[in-house]
């Protein structure tokens, strides 16, 4: 079932260390960054054949990395940035008939591939660039995996997030590594910040950095909690 009804957008201001970087990243026109995935002849085959294939550590890793969430059944599991589903039937089974899955992707390709897994408690959520289409509180957990590069307008995105989990809930983010003289040309051009910029960011927002989780060698795991 897909979901299209978006809850009301709360506004958060960020704090001054991050207003430049913020600014910054809103500068970023969609052409830059997602409009491959708004095309309506997105090849969805090609994507997962780059996303789901071995010796991607992210496809590799993915049972570990769904562990991490310490999900229970009957709890309710945001994945922002779903793209192809390569994590829709590990969270589906983790939090069993009674939870709930939403696939969060701004691509419409991407929802029609997961909602073609038949997953009875996974629901597939067309969001934009600046809100999750979520409902207040009606998360436990939000997971974004090699998504949060491509949010391009973070101060509208987290407060989207925020609204949406629930009071104590968490916030699990992957991402590239991005450091000077060590990374790759194509992540120093495609990923706009590093992890200290992008945690003053989610942390400006209103979560607290609760732990840091050494599972990758290309991106790193951190674990936030929603704090008001």
């Amino acid at each position: 079932m897909r979901i299209t009804n978006y809850a009301a957008l709360v506004i958060l201001v960020l704090s001054c260390a991050c207003a430049g970087q913020v600014r910054e990243a809103e500068q970023q026109p969609s052409s830059e960054l997602n409009a491959v995935f708004l095309k309506q002849d997105l090849n969805v085959d090609e994507w997962v054949e780059r996303f789901e294939k071995e010796g991607r550590e992210i496809y590799d890793k993915r049972a570990e990395i769904t562990a991490l969430m310490s999900l229970q059944p009957g709890m309710e599991v945001a994945d922002i940035g779903a793209g192809t589903g390569l994590f829709s039937p590990l969270l589906s089974a983790a939090v069993g008939p009674e939870g709930t899955v939403f696939a969060v992707d701004i691509a419409p390709n991407f929802l029609t591939r997961i909602d073609s897994f038949g997953l009875e408690n996974v629901e597939t959520v067309l969001c934009d660039e600046h809100q999750t289409g979520l409902a207040a509180a009606s998360v436990d957990v939000a997971f974004v995996c090699d998504t949060y590069h491509h949010f391009s307008f973070p101060t509208d995105t987290l407060a989207s997030l925020h609204a949406a989990i629930k009071p104590g809930g968490h916030l699990l983010v992957v991402d590239f590594y991005r450091i000077e003289g060590e990374s790759s040309e194509w992540i120093m051009n495609h990923v706009r910040a590093g992890e200290d910029v992008f945690t003053g960011e989610i942390v400006a927002a209103g979560f607290r950095l609760i732990a840091r989780r050494d599972l990758l060698e290309q991106n790193y795991i951190l674990d936030f909690e929603r704090v008001d």
